[in-house]
């Protein structure tokens, strides 16, 4: 069982013909606001296995994953030793929390009665991701995550299927063979962007701009589920002017308008909308390098005028 589109992709990889992860969130849905059926909180009691990003992403997931079964595993992947995690509190982004020398991951075990706090821990968690305040949960957006995520799924899937161990070694590998070459198209596509500043719609991207070393000056919504004000509106655009903006970018799931607005009567092009998830891409191994090529074309087809 998995969470999201990039987690699904990087699972399926590294399963291979063994099977098919089954993922929660439904073509085109919103990480941030999704809502469980009964039917998955129903599978997600019943597996035996979970990858998910983390509480951090959604932490409507981590209450489900208290009625897990004595012997399965969640796999939270941001807590994954080596993982590169960013912080949105800092100005530049950079809080350097690696944990390559962590003895453990934030894991779920067995069935865990609910606490009395657990209602003020969930509306805390959601309140510090919806300001966008601590850990930056996007982290797949970084092919250097995706790459110590692999290996983690891979270690994972062997422990709970261990006759298999060899098929999910050998599709590591070759994932992460794959990741590599992603990575290098992507970079090629995005060097005629350079340091030219761009605006997308909320602070999903702070690991990919700075992996691929892209400039983004700011956001349209404060936060995941905030839709900004005419004030805000009218904000942003005086931003676009003085930050020199090259382009604004809306995003798959969101009201476009928001980014017309704001670009109206400006030098600022309109980009096609970005999809940080990769909600509205075909499911399977080959999203993850989809994913990433195709937010580095959106940018740099926008930033050099080759999209119209």
């Amino acid at each position: 069982m998995t969470d999201i589109p990039p987690v699904q992709s990087l699972v399926a990889a590294v399963m291979g013909d063994l099977g098919r992860p089954e993922i929660l969130l439904d073509q085109g849905g919103d990480p941030h606001h999704f809502q469980l059926k009964p039917s998955q909180a129903r599978a997600i009691s019943e597996a035996g296995l979970v990858f998910w990003v983390g509480p951090q992403l959604t932490p409507w997931l981590d209450r489900a994953l208290k009625g897990l079964g004595p012997d399965a595993q969640a796999v939270a992947l941001i807590e994954a030793p080596g993982t590169y995690r960013r912080s949105y509190g800092t100005p530049d982004g950079h809080d350097h929390d690696h944990e390559g020398e962590a003895d453990a991951e934030d894991q779920h075990h067995g069935a865990a009665a609910p606490d009395a706090d657990h209602d003020a821990d969930d509306h805390a968690a959601e309140e510090e991701h919806h300001h966008h305040e601590g850990t930056d949960p996007h982290a797949w957006l970084d092919p250097e995550n995706a790459r110590v995520w692999v290996l983690r799924i891979s270690g994972a899937l062997a422990e709970a299927d261990p006759d298999n161990t060899a098929v999910y070694e050998a599709n590591a590998r070759s994932a992460l063979d794959r990741i590599a070459t992603t990575e290098t198209e992507a970079r090629q596509v995005l060097a005629p962007v350079g340091d030219r500043p761009i605006m997308v719609f909320h602070d999903a991207y702070g690991y990919f701009a700075e992996h691929f070393g892209l400039s983004v000056a700011g956001s349209i919504a404060m936060g995941d589920a905030a839709d900004p004000g005419a004030a805000r509106l009218t904000g942003l655009r005086d931003e676009l002017r003085a930050d020199g903006v090259a382009c604004l970018f809306p995003e798959a799931q969101h009201d476009p308008a928001y980014a017309e607005a704001i670009a109206e009567g400006t030098d600022v092009r309109v980009g096609a909308p970005l999809d940080p998830s990769g909600s509205t891409l075909a499911y399977g191994p080959d999203l993850y390098p989809a994913l990433l090529t195709g937010l580095a074309r959106t940018i740099a087809d926008c930033v050099t005028g080759s999209d119209g």
